[in-house]
């Protein structure tokens, strides 16, 4: 991260903390068809990601910009940040995220979770949509991620390539511990209180840059590797935020199953996913709202 991007991250944070009350220090971002998590907010303060002013990267084109003409058109992302409390702990959440495949460069995506931080983030809660690997797994089941594999980091573009901001965190973080063991037993307690342990499954999140679904033999390999879900997101928001010192929990809802062996449809939609991603978004809110009562 260049200084400029570290002085567009404190000019952004600096224009919110006089749009809101609280000094949030618990951020989640929603997946597809999550966006309703955020009616757990009480004292709601929202703001348009497009009426955040100092989004301007360095391709000439703002954060805003694309969120108006790009990220609107992909259904189940709002693009706001809903500001309140859950539980009396004061919480932002992200409802749209930036995805690699819809063009936004690694800049970008770093980007929220950073002002995030400059606004006293101090534990993100990070959830989306999946895919089944594990012939386990059911569509509505929940997999607390444990740990991830990601290609697409491993081969180059990893979202902290670039110049490094020591204000941020070092060249070079430890992800190892990605996710927070403290929160990875929370999810359990709590699932056991709300008589939802049998959905409730540790996994390993296997991270694509999209947008094509895999293909059969993709899906094969991404099993041997021992993958247990595969979706086009949050592994680069983990690095950025575990980057800059955050504590983070991941969890993937399972909206379809893509196991050659199993798999609900022969032609996977967009669609579908949402469909099963709305049906059970009540119940992932039930599940956050349940930890964030016991932090």
């Amino acid at each position: 991260m260049s200084n400029a991007d570290f002085q567009a991250a404190t000019q952004i944070a600096t224009y919110i903390r006089q749009k809101i009350t609280t000094s949030p220090k618990i951020g989640i971002i929603c997946g597809s068809g999550l966006g309703s998590i955020a009616d757990a907010v009480l004292q709601q303060e929202v703001l348009a990601y497009k009426d955040i002013p100092g989004f301007s990267l360095a391709t000439g084109k703002s954060l805003s910009f694309y969120m108006t003409n790009v990220l609107s058109s992909v259904v189940g992302h709002a693009g706001n940040l809903v500001f309140g409390t859950i539980c009396d702990k004061p919480v932002v959440v992200m409802q749209g995220r930036f995805h690699q495949y819809e063009g936004y460069i690694n800049r970008q995506i770093a980007l929220p979770i950073r002002v995030m931080r400059l606004l006293g983030v101090e534990i993100l809660f990070i959830t989306n949509a999946a895919g089944g690997l594990n012939p386990k797994l059911s569509v509505g089941d929940f997999v607390v991620i444990a740990d991830h594999i990601s290609l697409s980091g491993l081969t180059g573009n990893n979202v902290l390539t670039g110049p490094n901001d020591e204000r941020f965190g070092p060249r070079f973080p430890d992800t190892s511990d990605a996710y927070c063991p403290i929160l990875l037993k929370l999810i359990h307690e709590v699932a056991r209180d709300k008589s939802m342990s049998h959905r409730v499954h540790n996994g390993t999140y296997f991270h694509i840059g999209g947008p094509t679904y895999a293909t059969d033999a993709e899906t094969k390999m991404m099993i041997m590797l021992g993958g247990d879900v595969v979706g086009m997101s949050t592994v680069p928001e983990v690095h950025a935020a575990r980057h800059c010192g955050m504590r983070v929990f991941a969890i993937s809802l399972v909206t379809d199953l893509c196991n050659p062996s199993v798999k609900t449809s022969n032609v996977l939609t967009h669609e579908e996913v949402m469909k099963a991603a709305t049906a059970n978004a009540n119940d992932l809110k039930v599940l956050l709202v349940g930890m964030i009562q016991r932090i």
